[in-house]
């Protein structure tokens, strides 16, 4: 396990975390573009998937908003959730959430005590899905066992038990 403290730039974490230490962290390319550079933080840098949580993707390459909630969308469905209309539901909220990003730009999903995520653009709060369920499908993307990258998701929970 990490012990790295928690610097300036994760303000929001250390507000909504007790004690956050970096669980692990890791760089997503897609083929050989760089996308984005992924940190985890938990209490203590203990990650328990039922328990709060902070994801830290710091974006390499500019994206629309619309196109990251898309792939969220696709990526849920990869792992097996099929409700249409729940799927469509999730699409639109995170839709007026996400912004579009620019290289440098960094949005950090907090799964909270509660089972909602609030997402932060650059520390700054830009929206909240009160809902356990969207929680532990859009977390999942990168820390489920069914994760499209697994290695991702070795590098972020290390040795941390689930």
């Amino acid at each position: 396990m990490c012990t790295h403290t928690v610097n300036a730039a994760s303000a929001p974490v250390s507000n909504e975390l007790e004690n956050p230490q970096i669980v692990g962290e890791g760089k997503f390319t897609y083929y050989f573009w760089d996308v984005y550079n992924a940190t985890l933080y938990a209490p203590d840098g203990d990650w328990d998937k039922a328990g709060s949580f902070a994801l830290n993707l710091e974006y390499l390459r500019d994206f629309e908003g619309k196109k990251i909630a898309e792939r969220s969308i696709e990526e849920i469905k990869k792992q097996g959730f099929t409700d249409e209309g729940v799927l469509d539901q999730w699409r639109q909220e995170m839709e007026k959430i996400f912004p579009d990003v620019s290289d440098g730009d960094s949005i950090t999903g907090i799964a909270t005590s509660d089972n909602a995520t609030r997402f932060f653009l650059n520390n700054e709060l830009i929206g909240e899905i009160a809902d356990a369920s969207f929680t532990e499908h859009f977390f999942n993307i990168w820390l489920g066992e069914k994760t499209s990258e697994p290695e991702l998701r070795d590098k972020l929970i290390g040795d941390s038990s689930e």
